[in-house]
């Protein structure tokens, strides 16, 4: 593995562990200015919305990814993985499996989110098992 895609896992890693435990301060300084995060449902969060969740009820009790794979784009990556979570928001279950995209960009020698899309994993279409 090669200097900056270990940087995008050590990022990721730290981005999944500031979710569970709701930093918002860590999400202030991780996110692009212009962040959108697209939710398992169609809904957009910009980054003053995603950073004000865990103040509008959010907790997780489990937050984690894995089968983590990077593609480099210049100074843009675009990450690809599995994520699992347990947790509520304003007393709704937010709880299950995802595949999740993340968008990073490379600036100042580090990396920042840029976007977030999660769709909900469900049994493959019937068109793809033939």
């Amino acid at each position: 593995m090669d200097d900056r895609s270990r940087q995008v896992e050590q990022f990721v890693r730290e981005w999944a562990a500031v979710e569970q435990r709701g930093d918002a301060a860590f999400l202030e300084g991780a996110l692009t200015d212009d962040f959108v995060g697209v939710g398992p449902l169609g809904f957009m969060l910009n980054k003053q919305q995603w950073v004000g969740r865990y103040a509008g009820g959010l907790s997780y009790e489990s937050f984690a990814l894995d089968e983590l794979k990077t593609r480099f784009y210049g100074d843009a990556a675009v990450a690809t993985c599995h994520q699992e979570q347990a947790g509520e928001f304003q007393g709704n279950d937010v709880g299950g499996e995802f595949r999740t995209t993340l968008v990073l960009v490379e600036g100042d020698s580090r990396w920042l989110l840029a976007g977030w899309h999660a769709s909900p994993i469900a049994g493959a279409p019937s068109f793809l098992s033939r």
